[in-house]
């Protein structure tokens, strides 16, 4: 990964409708060609010292190039060069490495899945590229042996397979990224297919230190429905992404970006050994690596297999991290439909719930509810339970106006029944939601109506919704209707938080011509 040219961070698709990510149906053999094992193998090679830190254009960069070659022509991909070389140079003596997968689809493999990942490092280090010390071989595992080991690991796994995706794949090896993305934008510019067929370019720069099963991921927002893409191959290796709005020049997505072309990057975060002699191989997290690869090759087939790519969303390139935090705050809370606090009644002071503040100007005080009485029944249910205070919270959301409240009240012999109009409408689910034209589907939820449904079920403000009982949606408008044509009073909502999908019952509070 190139030096910060300011303090380190801090597709494009429409999956099946059923919601699957395509690479359920490959052979598990393919998916567990990679490996841990595998991943240190390649990573010691190239981290070794005999590659001198792999400078763009030095005989330690030369020999890397090489020992790419080697593989690429070992597990057959087809040149990616107009001479069905692989190795396309520029510049002084520097060299990318591009290995072709042609699709299936005799259309569709006109279009393009770019992997990439640069190989070069910074060599013995220097004032500019080095934290120090200077002077040492700078063996840069995390940085970027760790991404180049996982592209080759996809490279066998994809080779593996006995049906290829439709789409073609084009694995890429940068040089001269340590020096301002050199062989990135000499592609970009001397393109070895055409630019405008690249329906996704993917970047792995750093994968190499998980830690708290953390993954960083930049350009979810260039494209359509990259999230979900990402979320819905997260079932197995259960990771944490860190979905970040923030898009800057300091990898090799980004030549791609700037030129309109969807980008995903993955990377594991900075660490004390970046750019400096200590980033050593015995450092890296194998099976960690193994878990992010695993990923990455679903997120890739699915890439190459979907009929339909949305293209580039180029309203991404007006949001930063400040927008994400002002579109991801939260509603304000809802105002209370009642407008009380209560709680259980001493004991000798009979049955209900006595009421120990009435908000001013609320429907109760509208009512006449005072402090100091006690609610016996709410809309024709007894409050004499032991599990009265869950009970009427959700009575209050699911009920309809107008509701009579009999009350117990001092110095009045007889039970009053006040009759009391509700503020707004009654609450079924307990979620409001935001549409995002970046995921079109799903809906963002903004608010969890504290006692609802939603909240008792877990659901939180952020959450992705994906599915509702099992079906797939587009929209707001479907979304409603889904929701309002649930039978019965559970609902199964697919719900995605920080990449993780889970499946997530609601038992839905018994009211009809409701608001969500």
């Amino acid at each position: 990964m190139g030096m910060p040219r300011f303090p380190k961070f801090s597709l494009l698709l429409v999956l099946w409708a059923t919601g699957a990510p395509a690479a359920e149906t490959v052979a598990s053999s393919v998916l567990s060609s990679i490996t841990a094992t595998d991943l240190r193998r390649h990573a010691e090679r190239l981290a070794d010292d005999t590659l001198e830190g792999r400078e763009a254009g030095s005989r330690g960069g030369q020999a890397a190039g090489h020992y790419l070659g080697r593989e690429f022509q070992r597990h057959q991909l087809a040149g990616g060069v107009a001479s069905r070389s692989y190795y396309q140079t520029f510049g002084s003596q520097y060299r990318n490495l591009l290995g072709l997968l042609e699709g299936s689809d005799p259309q569709l493999q006109k279009e393009v899945i770019l992997v990439g990942a640069h190989y070069d490092h910074v060599g013995y280090g220097n004032a500019q590229n080095s934290y120090g010390p200077t002077g040492y071989i700078h063996n840069g595992a995390d940085d970027n042996a760790s991404g180049v080991a996982g592209l080759l690991e996809l490279v066998e796994a994809f080779s593996r397979l006995e049906a290829r995706p439709k789409r073609s794949i084009l694995f890429a090896l940068w040089d001269g990224e340590e020096k301002g993305l050199l062989g990135s934008e000499h592609w970009v510019a001397h393109p070895t297919v055409p630019l405008d067929r690249v329906r996704l370019a993917i970047n792995l720069d750093m994968i190499g230190r998980l830690q708290r099963n953390r993954v960083e991921t930049f350009g979810i927002r260039s494209g359509y429905g990259l999230r979900r893409l990402i979320s819905l191959n997260n079932a197995d290796t259960d990771l944490a992404f860190d979905f970040s709005w923030t898009m800057r020049e300091d990898s090799d997505h980004y030549s791609f970006y700037k030129r309109s072309v969807p980008v995903l990057m993955f990377h594991t975060g900075l660490h004390s050994d970046y750019h400096r002699p200590s980033d050593d191989v015995e450092k890296l997290d194998f099976p960690g690596m193994e878990r992010i690869v695993r990923l990455l090759f679903g997120v890739v087939y699915d890439a190459a297999t979907e009929p339909r790519m949305l293209g580039f969303r180029p309203a991404s390139k007006k949001e930063t991290s400040e927008t994400q935090q002002q579109r991801e705050r939260r509603s304000p809370p809802p105002p209370g439909r009642l407008g009380i606090v209560w709680e259980g009644a001493d004991e000798g002071q009979g049955s209900g719930l006595r009421v120990v503040q009435v908000t001013p100007e609320s429907a109760a005080a509208r009512a006449g509810v005072r402090v100091g009485d006690r609610l016996l029944r709410f809309a024709g249910h007894d409050l004499g339970r032991q599990d009265v205070t869950v009970d009427l919270r959700g009575l209050v959301l699911a009920a309809r106006n107008p509701v009579t409240i009999t009350v117990a009240r001092s110095g009045i012999a007889q039970p009053l029944d006040l009759t009391v109009q509700l503020a707004g409408e009654p609450v079924r689910l307990g979620v409001s939601w935001r549409t995002d034209d970046a995921e079109p589907q799903a809906v963002v939820v903004t608010r969890v109506v504290p006692g609802s449904p939603a909240a008792q079920a877990g659901i939180q403000v952020n959450d992705r919704l994906y599915q509702v009982s099992g079906q797939p949606f587009t929209g707001e408008a479907e979304f409603r209707r889904l929701v309002s044509e649930v039978e019965g009073d559970t609902l199964d909502l697919v719900a995605e938080r920080q990449g993780r999908i889970r499946t997530v019952s609601v038992r839905l509070l018994p009211s009809v011509g409701m608001e969500f």
